[in-house]
């Protein structure tokens, strides 16, 4: 980094700490990709990760001017103001970030306390779906709010628009822009309802089971090879749009957030067609997406809550009926004392 900076002049005018970061977060990166945890780093890309990171901040670098209205140090760029929405908390670090719809956020570093539980031992089961995003086995049903249809149809006439446009132009950038903007209100509404909810069930409950899905395998595009081209490409990409737009994993990652230890992961397998009232399993018991008529005791139900309290005592079964917790789940009718 010091020959680079001797060698080019643009690169000596940037901050030194802030470059420093962007190696040490590049190696960071290298590190989680051959440790196989996540993807390849990818090339940097204009109105994408727009950030850095500042390190070593000192106590007066960070004050308060007024009840909404605070100032940080900025390296090479001065005092720099900005909104204090929440309780800034003692920090060593902070990231700026850029989003796509333009908008400056800053963080700073902490880990937050967990949120307390209400010590009563209750249980609760978490299913989660795309018409309903969250079902509890209390009987709640959560929908992660999205955009208006208003917005959608904006949305669609301005990815049209974009579609028609020139590469490079200065239209391009506008509705470029406008759809970004769309994109940033749909996320915080999105993120606005999983902070929410995580904490309003962190909360009301110490034990929180919810379903070990694998997100990334169930989003996967379904297009095939150009040998072997796939079946049912667009209903299958709605159906991935659905699921993230549910908010799956940033629910339950938030989750393991605010409840460390308290969360369980349940195996999915059985649970909507499993009767949380007799436990027999049946497909045919699923009529529809919303309800569950066991065809066994002829409980009726919706099946997302009744998938939620199966999830909530911890039964999933396997294809031969048998539950990976232990146990024998048969297809026959058995009692089954729910505490949740």
């Amino acid at each position: 980094m010091t020959e680079a900076r001797a060698e080019f002049g643009w690169l000596a005018e940037g901050s030194q700490v802030v470059q420093q970061q962007a190696l040490r977060d590049f190696a960071q990166a290298m590190t989680n990709y051959f440790a196989g945890t996540h993807g390849k780093p990818t090339w940097r890309k204009e109105g994408r990760g727009e950030c850095f990171r500042i390190v070593a901040v000192k106590p007066g670098q960070i004050r308060r001017l007024s009840r909404k209205v605070g100032e940080v140090w900025v390296p090479t760029a001065g005092r720099v103001r900005f909104r204090w929405s929440r309780t800034v908390p003692t920090a060593k670090s902070y990231r700026v970030t850029r989003d796509g719809a333009g908008r400056w956020h800053i963080a700073f570093a902490a880990i937050p306390e967990p949120v307390p539980g209400p010590g009563t031992g209750e249980i609760v089961g978490i299913a989660r779906g795309v018409t309903v995003s969250a079902a509890l086995s209390t009987g709640d049903l959560l929908h992660c709010p999205g955009l208006r249809p208003t917005e959608t149809a904006r949305l669609r006439l301005l990815q049209r628009g974009l579609a028609r446009a020139v590469k490079g132009s200065s239209r391009r950038a506008r509705v470029k822009a406008a759809i970004a903007k769309l994109k940033a209100r749909e996320a915080d509404r999105h993120k606005d309802w999983v902070e929410k909810t995580s904490t309003d069930v962190a909360r009301r409950f110490d034990v929180i089971r919810i379903e070990d899905l694998r997100i990334t395998a169930m989003t996967r595009s379904a297009r095939g090879t150009l040998a072997q081209p796939g079946r049912r490409v667009r209903e299958k990409a709605s159906l991935n749009r659905g699921i993230l737009a549910s908010g799956w994993g940033l629910l339950a990652r938030r989750l393991d957030d605010k409840a460390p230890g308290r969360v369980e992961k349940i195996p999915p397998a059985f649970t909507s067609q499993r009767c949380s009232e007799c436990g027999h399993v049946a497909a045919d018991s699923r009529e529809s997406q919303a309800l569950f008529r066991c065809t066994a005791c002829g409980y009726t139900g919706n099946a997302d809550v009744n998938a939620a309290r199966n999830i909530a005592a911890g039964h999933a079964v396997t294809a031969r009926g048998r539950s990976p917790l232990g146990g024998r789940t048969n297809r026959e009718p058995q009692p089954l004392p729910l505490s949740a």
